[in-house]
């Protein structure tokens, strides 16, 4: 199967191909270990992916690229993504936020940057900004 054709279409495309992303970001050191495991299957329901897909992702010969692209609007489309997807249960835990970090930097985030986005992504997400920001947003 090629790497088309995992993607059908829409909405559960685009959340395969972060899965997959994520699996190859969580493989990437060697082994996946119980609890990135663990966080993956999370994600896994998370993202609704069958499965068929979540067995196709894992084949060895499959490696997922994170598609890093100059245009930061993309770039923080794609954490938006991730983050609603994170926050379907209503929280993010240490294990979520890391990989979420090395996912940000596979798009084309610095360090800095993703610490900053990321922290501004959890506060706006778990509901947790000042007044300016809620007047900010409000206004925009």
């Amino acid at each position: 199967m090629s790497f088309a054709d995992l993607y059908s279409s829409g909405e559960h495309r685009r959340n395969l191909a972060h899965f997959a992303a994520l699996a190859t970001l969580a493989s990437i050191d060697g082994e996946i270990s119980t609890e990135e495991k663990k966080l993956l299957d999370r994600f896994a329901r998370k993202l609704d992916i069958t499965e068929s897909e979540y067995k196709e992702v894992f084949k060895k010969e499959n490696k997922y690229p994170i598609d890093s692209t100059p245009d930061s609007e993309k770039r923080l489309e794609r954490l938006y993504d991730l983050f609603r997807i994170v926050y379907s249960d209503h929280e993010i835990d240490d294990e979520e936020r890391l990989l979420i970090k090395k996912y940000a930097i596979g798009l084309g985030f610095t360090g800095e940057k993703a610490d900053k986005v990321i922290e501004r992504s959890v506060a706006i997400f778990g509901g947790k900004f000042d007044f300016e920001d809620y007047l900010y947003l409000l206004k925009k």
